[in-house]
């Protein structure tokens, strides 16, 4: 009958006092002092109730029936043991109060865990933080090395100390390249300043022309002589306009082979430049290895130097086999743009200087210069506002 009365009391829940109050869950010495109170489960003699308290490990005795007094709170465990108790079974002394508490702490391992997973996570961000500053580390210094390198070399060459590779035929051609780029830099500059005069004189023409006409509105006795101005004037500003089309289109031409296609081989020209100074730094410091005593770390110093010369020196000879490529293909380009550009100059000046309009407009039609309509290069008036 004990057994049934406690196995339910085990699934009740009931207020703890007379108030309707629950019990709390008490302190560790509370825990103590409850496991070790002294219950007498004879049957006849069983008054006390125990019923389930507000939380799942602990359980409330109470006397006289559910509007008693609480006589104390403890936890479920010790409850198997007083089922223990009543049935005759002894419990082992090795199972106190603080060591189940300690085992029901390890079954709620859900901090420990949070406090693990933060604590990887930190030691993951620092040694990312970690990896990164060593990289740019690493770059600085290979990059300090190598400068030191070149600026070394380029003064032993300044002072006739050091040893230099030199392609004289490719060298010849680079030397060329910048004179005809120069003397191109040249060309534009001039045909840039002939478009801007050139330009002012029709409009001065145009404005000319629009007084004649004017003029003969207003001068009977001279209206012959002003109108003949004035189509003479309109006449030479429609040719004009003309050729100042052919003329522009020139300087863009112009403009494109020097300041695109000639600066993008001289820019590769530089890259060349460059690698070779840097194959000369790394050769000259392999030979200055070989030269010294021959020891292990002589011997590992030597064989990092030659690993470094063969990258450098790959790098040198891809960039001159380049270098090679553009000058040729340069040389072409140049040869049948101008080619094109010098004819187009020609006929166009030539027409326009012998009054043949219809030469003038043959011309462009021969080259594709399509020429602006009047007013195209002014804003309207919606981006003006």
């Amino acid at each position: 009958m004990a057994d049934s009365i406690i196995s339910r009391a085990a699934t009740m829940e009931i207020p703890i006092n007379s108030n309707g109050d629950t019990g709390a869950l008490p302190e560790d010495d509370s825990l103590e002092q409850a496991a070790q109170i002294q219950w007498s489960l004879a049957e006849k003699d069983l008054q006390q109730v125990m019923v389930s308290g507000p939380n799942l490990n602990e359980t409330s005795i109470v006397s006289g029936g559910y509007g008693g007094t609480a006589e104390g709170i403890i936890p479920t465990s010790s409850i198997k043991d007083l089922r223990m108790k009543s049935r005759g079974f002894s419990i082992p002394p090795s199972q106190s109060a603080a060591s189940r508490i300690a085992s029901q702490s390890e079954d709620f391992p859900g901090s420990n865990m949070h406090h693990s997973n933060s604590s990887s996570q930190m030691m993951t961000a620092e040694e990312a933080t970690r990896g990164v500053a060593v990289e740019k580390f690493d770059i600085v210094k290979k990059w300090g090395i190598n400068t030191y390198k070149c600026t070394k070399q380029m003064i032993s060459e300044r002072f006739g100390r050091g040893a230099r590779t030199v392609d004289l035929e490719l060298e010849a051609q680079i030397d060329v390249l910048r004179d005809t780029k120069s003397k191109y830099e040249n060309v534009l500059r001039l045909a840039r300043a002939l478009t801007t005069h050139f330009y002012n004189m029709v409009q001065t023409q145009h404005a000319l022309g629009d007084t004649f006409a004017e003029l003969s509105q207003k001068s009977p006795e001279l209206q012959d002589e002003f109108g003949y101005n004035a189509e003479t004037q309109k006449l030479l500003c429609k040719n004009g306009e003309t050729l100042l089309g052919a003329v522009n289109f020139f300087v863009s031409s112009i403009n494109t082979l020097v300041n695109k296609t000639m600066e993008d081989t001289l820019m590769t020209i530089k890259m060349y430049e460059n690698a070779r100074l840097e194959f000369d730094a790394y050769r000259a410091d392999l030979e200055e290895l070989n030269m010294g005593p021959r020891d292990t770390t002589t011997l590992v110093r030597i064989d990092t130097a030659q690993q470094q010369f063969h990258i450098h020196k790959e790098k040198y000879e891809r960039l001159r086999s380049d270098v090679t490529i553009k000058l040729k293909f340069l040389e072409e380009n140049k040869v049948k743009v101008m080619h094109k550009q010098l004819l187009l100059f020609h006929n166009a000046i030539s027409a326009y200087f012998a009054g043949n309009q219809q030469q003038l407009e043959l011309t462009l039609k021969q080259f594709n210069v399509k020429l602006k309509p009047p007013g195209a290069d002014k804003p309207s008036w919606l981006e003006e506002q």
